[in-house]
C-alpha cells in the first residue's frame, strides 16, 4: 500500500501546497519563500528518505511567522495522512546527529498524542533574516498535526546554521525509524490497538 499524502491549506496568511511519499528516495521540489527553510526542508528530505514536494506563499512582508507555522501544520497533517492506522509500523525512532561542532539529540513517539519538549536555546536571535524562535512554532505545529511526542535537546553548539542543521537531519533520520515497517508487527504497535 502507497503511503503518500498531498495536502492543500489555504488561509488569509498562506497557500500552502504539500506532497508526501514515506517510501521515497528523498527526492524534492521546495519553495516557501524562506531560504533558510527551503535548505532546511530539502535536507529534511534527503535524510528521511522522504519524497516531497512544497510550493508556499505567505504573507512575508509582515514576517515570516505564518509561513512557519503553517508549514509545520501542513507537514504534520501529511505524515498523519500519509502513516493511516499506523499498523506495522516502528513508531519510535530517536537520533544523535553530531555536526562539526554541533551535538542535538531527537527522541519521538508516533503516538497521536502532540507534545514538544524543546531544550534548545538558539546560539543567536537569527540566522540570516530568519528569527530562530520560528523553528520551536513550526515544530509545535508539525507535533500538533502530527499526532507526535518529539523531544529536541541541544547538546552542544556554537554555530547557528549548523544547529538547525542537525536538528532537521536528527528529525528526519529519527522519522525515518518511526514509520519504517516491522516485520514483526502485524498490527498497530500498541496494547491499546490505536495510536
Amino acid at each position: 500500500m502507497k503511503r503518500e499524502s498531498s495536502i492543500t491549506r489555504t488561509t488569509r496568511e498562506t497557500d500552502i501546497r504539500l506532497t508526501l511519499d514515506l517510501d521515497g528516495s528523498g527526492k524534492c521540489e521546495i519553495s516557501t519563500g524562506v531560504g533558510f527553510m527551503d535548505h532546511m526542508l530539502e535536507l529534511f528530505a534527503r535524510h528521511g528518505k522522504f519524497d516531497l514536494t512544497v510550493q508556499a506563499k505567505g504573507d512575508l512582508e509582515v514576517d515570516a511567522h505564518h509561513t512557519m507555522e503553517d508549514l509545520g501544520l501542513v507537514l504534520g497533517d501529511a505524515f498523519t495522512k500519509a502513516l493511516g492506522d499506523k499498523a506495522g509500523i516502528r513508531r519510535y525512532g530517536n537520533f544523535m546527529l553530531p555536526m562539526d561542532e554541533t551535538l542535538v539529540l531527537i527522541a519521538l513517539d508516533l503516538s497521536g498524542r502532540p507534545m514538544l519538549v524543546y531544550d534548545l536555546v538558539p546560539p543567536t536571535e537569527k540566522v540570516g533574516t530568519l528569527d530562530t524562535a520560528l523553528f520551536h512554532e513550526f515544530l509545535q505545529a508539525f507535533c500538533v498535526k502530527g499526532g507526535i511526542n518529539l523531544h529536541v535537546k541541544l547538546l552542544a553548539g556554537g554555530e547557528v546554521h549548523h544547529v538547525f542543521e542537525a536538528l532537521f537531519k536528527g528529525l528526519a533520520r529519527a522519522l525515518e525509524q518511526a514509520v519504517s515497517h516491522d516485520p514483526r508487527e502485524h498490527g498497530v504497535p500498541s496494547t491499546k490497538g490505536i495510536l
